[in-house]
């Protein structure tokens, strides 16, 4: 034979490796067709599965093990910059220089350590452990071509004996090959049947080592970084007591006001410029000379509701030489829908040769988070004007501004509305005022006055102030 090469590969080894391909091929085909018979191991094929779950778990640990370092790592150079950056801003004159120069070196050699021995005893052990599964691998495929030939042998050796004419020859030969097949085979099985449950079975105890010597390694990092910390929190505490007097405040976030109040002033100067001509018309009163202001008052010219027409008497003024049939039909109105419109319009017709307009007075109670309120006629006289509700105090607060009310948990605030900081509402901008204070609601802060502080003083423009909403719950 020829050799091919300086390797001493031979054409007929060539030939001889494509022929076992050709003949697995054709082997596993007919298996796959159901025309050959297939041997089978289910105690290793089990092995195989328990190899392979195995190998993917650790692969995964691996590269988790990896990520981890990397994080520590990034750590120690995060750690590192935020020491210097220490040491710079440490001025020479101050105590403490040279310990926090040593905490610094000190915090450097911990993380180099920590990471180094993370490496030796976690890493490079997983990278030993996964180390023996590339081989064993290529052995469990190399035994399940080593099957194959097995099986084909067998079939090639049982076909010869069952032919109609025999040849010795051939069935010794056939035989001989099957003898060797099956020797090599089982070679490879015995070995491996040893060998992956006992792989199998270590993996608990290298999973138990691996872990105890992550964790030992942190607890004794944290315990020395802890030493590290608190030996700077020494010297900052030294440092602090001697420039006590140039103390750092730190205040809370403010609160937004300048927006809520610009939206405010808008609101009520779109209400001023709606309102020019409504504010020179005003009503005529009732004959009977009853009030019809109050502090939640809406009054609509020339038109007709049906809230309005339940008591027309008291409610609709009448001008001298206005019909008493108007006032009839407008009672009859209020007794449906359908009819209200007709008889309205007819009212409008009647009173169309009057002098003076029908006004309709409808009053709106205030309402306060979905609570009606009986308005200024209902206020108790120990309460300040205004009042809404009581809140209690669940958490302590403290003021952040001149306008802001100290609060202890437990104290109880009388609610009252926002006032308009520009000037006195008429009354039909009333119902204007008490949608711009729901507003300042929703924004998360109440204006009152702490129930102790008015029993004492009875003094609303001393004592009043603003404070956050979610810090009270309402008691009354």
């Amino acid at each position: 034979m020829a050799e091919l090469g300086s390797k001493g590969v031979t054409a007929g080894k060539i030939a001889s490796n494509v022929q076992k391909k050709l003949t697995r091929a054709q082997e596993k085909v007919l298996q796959k067709l159901g025309k050959a018979d297939e041997t089978k191991d289910e105690q290793f094929e089990q092995c195989v599965q328990n190899f392979n779950k195995q190998l993917s778990e650790g692969t995964r640990l691996q590269k988790d093990l990896r990520t981890y370092l990397a994080s520590v790592k990034a750590m120690h150079e995060a750690s590192k910059k935020l020491t210097e950056c220490l040491q710079e801003v440490y001025e020479p004159d101050w105590p403490g220089r040279d310990d926090t120069n040593k905490i610094a070196e000190n915090n450097d050699l911990l993380w180099t350590d920590f990471h180094q021995k993370l490496v030796d005893q976690a890493l490079l052990t997983m990278d030993t452990y996964l180390g023996q599964f590339p081989d064993i691998k290529s052995r469990i495929a190399k035994r399940g071509r080593k099957l194959v030939d097995y099986d084909s042998a067998r079939h090639h050796f049982e076909a010869l004996q069952t032919a109609k004419k025999k040849d010795e020859t051939k069935i010794a030969k056939a035989e001989e090959e099957l003898v060797k097949a099956q020797k090599v085979f089982e070679e490879m099985n015995v070995d491996l049947q040893e060998e992956l449950p006992s792989l199998w079975n270590s993996r608990v105890g290298f999973y138990v080592n691996t872990f105890q010597s992550i964790a030992g390694l942190e607890e004794n990092f944290h315990k020395e970084m802890s030493k590290l910390n608190q030996n700077l929190h020494d010297v900052l505490l030294g440092l602090d007591k001697q420039y006590s007097g140039n103390a750092f405040p730190v205040k809370a976030q403010p609160r937004k006001k300048t927006k809520l109040f610009a939206r405010l002033r808008k609101k009520m100067s779109r209400y001023r410029d709606s309102t020019p001509a409504k504010a020179n018309k005003s009503p005529s009163p009732p004959p009977d000379g009853s009030p019809i202001t109050s502090p939640e008052t809406k009054t609509v010219n020339h038109e007709l509701e049906p809230s309005t027409l339940e008591a027309p008497g008291a409610s609709i003024p009448k001008s001298p030489s206005q019909p008493a049939e108007a006032a009839h039909a407008g009672a009859e109105a209020a007794g449906s829908e359908a009819a209200a419109g007709d008889e309205a319009s007819k009212t409008e017709a009647d009173s169309g040769s009057s002098s003076l307009p029908a006004v309709v007075v409808e009053t709106f109670p205030a309402t306060v988070n979905g609570t009606v309120e009986g308005g200024a006629s209902s206020e108790r006289a120990d309460m300040p004007p205004g009042f809404l509700f009581k809140v209690q105090a669940m958490h302590d607060y403290t003021a952040t501004d001149s306008d802001e009310l100290q609060l202890k948990a437990g104290d109880v605030v009388l609610v009252i509305p926002f006032e308009n900081p520009e000037e006195q509402l008429d009354v039909g901008a009333t119902a204007m005022n008490l949608r711009l204070s729901k507003l300042q609601r929703d924004e998360g802060w109440l204006m009152g006055v702490k129930e102790s502080d008015w029993i004492q003083r009875k003094e609303l423009d001393q004592c009043r102030g603003v404070f956050p909403e979610n810090f009270t719950e309402r008691v009354q």
